[in-house]
């Protein structure tokens, strides 16, 4: 694929992930992961590595958009960030070590369970 095209298809995956993150709440990741192994060849732990790397400035920037909007209440926000920072490091660490097979259920499992949350939603 001639670059050009990858620069098409990154920014159309991009628009896609920073909606899903702003609009959904996330879910960006989801989106950017079988994009960059499909579109760009990225093997699975690169793919999963670079996601995270795409999405922290989109969630940055739909966060600071809410929060201009008085949308975000970042006490109750706080306590899932310091854990969330934290398994973020921790995975960081270990993502050597866990097998792709294991990496691609736990998103296929996590797809299902948000998905099927989504539809019974109330």
């Amino acid at each position: 694929m001639e670059n050009g095209t990858n620069r098409f298809r990154a920014g159309g995956a991009g628009l896609l992930a920073g909606l899903a993150c702003g609009l959904l709440g996330g879910g960006g990741g989801m989106i950017l992961i079988p994009l960059l192994t499909a579109w760009l060849g990225l093997p699975a732990r690169k793919a999963f590595a670079t996601s995270v790397g795409i999405m922290a400035p989109l969630c940055l920037a739909a966060a600071g958009a809410y929060a201009l909007r008085g949308r975000l209440d970042l006490v109750t926000a706080l306590p899932y960030m310091a854990g969330g920072v934290l398994g973020g490091l921790l995975a960081g660490r270990t993502l050597d070590r866990v097998p792709v097979k294991w990496l691609r259920l736990a998103l296929a499992a996590l797809l299902l369970y948000g998905g099927g949350r989504a539809l019974l939603w109330s």
